[in-house]
């Protein structure tokens, strides 16, 4: 006679079949693309991922990065698809495979041409950060003294509103995100932070910026990047679920999420490219060590994430909404479904 199964053996297959059975989010990848990446989605059972298509990229180098990912693409179609609308991300989980929503870091790419902003979602672009770390165009990030959202960028703000672009607000300074926060007549999100209350961090949103993005019908995502958690480098899935927990207590159950901030596959001149600004100029900070939380150290480890929240006591419900349920919900209302 089989032995009974123990209660964490019991609480492991549940959280597996759970997994396999919900809709799961990434809202923020900026891993190294390969095939070895995609397959790693799948182990991880991902539904769709926001993926970074530019950072510090210009126009025509963004259209390069869109161009070369497509093929990539077209090449692993049997693990991906790309995402222009919700229906897609059903149709990938449908068919055991990963939709890609590109997204940009920085609204640089759109240089000073309005018109670009409706030319990228054409191209597949779904979620655009305003401001990565420093001043552009539109407004300033989260490293330098915040001038708040400029002219122009309440004329890019009010284009991607109407052609359905999301407003990302993660690497952005805090006056510059009220403004876009105020100024968007559709949702906008903070696609991967992690609260100050748990950390200090100029990259970390403070629990009065967390309550007034919701309050006003926003969404956060929530990170896994080491440099911004309480425990740094020697934090464990644990000390993630801790900082969820946290944001849910703010936000609420509906309107929060997973933004991992996945960099696998990136070596260490990446990091400079990334931690300076424009890629070149001024360093803006030192990450120092980049590790996962143990538990989490790939894509692939994802369904260790389900289990987690179980296990720290969230409902089934609950872990369907922050897993995936709830980026399907506000991507609709945002991409005007």
């Amino acid at each position: 006679m089989n032995s009974p199964l123990t209660q964490t053996e019991a609480s492991s297959i549940d959280a597996r079949a759970l997994h396999r059975e919900a809709t799961v989010i990434d809202g923020l990848i900026i891993a190294k693309w390969s095939r070895e990446l995609l397959e790693d989605m799948r182990r991880g059972g991902l539904s769709a991922a926001n993926c970074t298509v530019s950072v510090w990229e210009g126009f025509q180098a963004t259209v390069d990065n869109i161009v070369a990912t497509n093929a990539l693409m077209e090449e692993c179609s049997d693990l991906v698809l790309p995402v222009r609308t919700t229906a897609d991300i059903r149709r990938a989980k449908q068919e055991d495979k990963t939709g890609i929503i590109f997204g940009f870091q920085n609204a640089h790419a759109f240089e000073d041409q309005i018109g670009y902003v409706e030319i990228f979602k054409k191209l597949g672009v779904g979620i655009v950060q305003l401001c990565y770390n420093t001043q552009n165009l539109v407004g300033t990030g989260c490293y330098e003294r915040d001038g708040g959202l400029s002219g122009f960028g309440r004329e890019i703000v009010a284009e991607m509103n109407r052609v359905g672009v999301m407003c990302d607000l993660s690497h952005v300074g805090a006056n510059t995100s009220r403004e876009v926060i105020l100024e968007s007549s559709r949702p906008v999100c903070y696609s991967h932070c992690l609260p100050s209350g748990l950390k200090e961090h100029p990259r970390n949103k403070s629990d009065e910026e967390l309550k007034f993005i919701a309050d006003h019908g926003g969404f956060v995502g929530v990170t896994m990047f080491t440099p911004f958690l309480r425990a740094g480098v020697n934090a464990t899935i644990d000390d993630y679920v801790e900082a969820i927990v946290y944001v849910m207590n703010i936000v609420g159950e509906d309107a929060i999420g997973i933004g991992t901030d996945f960099t696998q596959g990136h070596d260490q001149a990446f990091f400079e490219w990334l931690t300076h600004d424009k890629g070149y100029a001024r360093r803006l900070t030192s990450f120092g060590e980049i590790i996962n939380p143990k538990g989490i150290r790939t894509i692939g480890e994802f369904g260790n994430l389900t289990e987690a929240l179980l296990r720290h006591g969230l409902s089934e419900a609950q872990v369907r909404k922050i897993m995936g349920e709830n980026w399907v919900r506000v991507l609709a209302d945002v991409w005007g479904e």
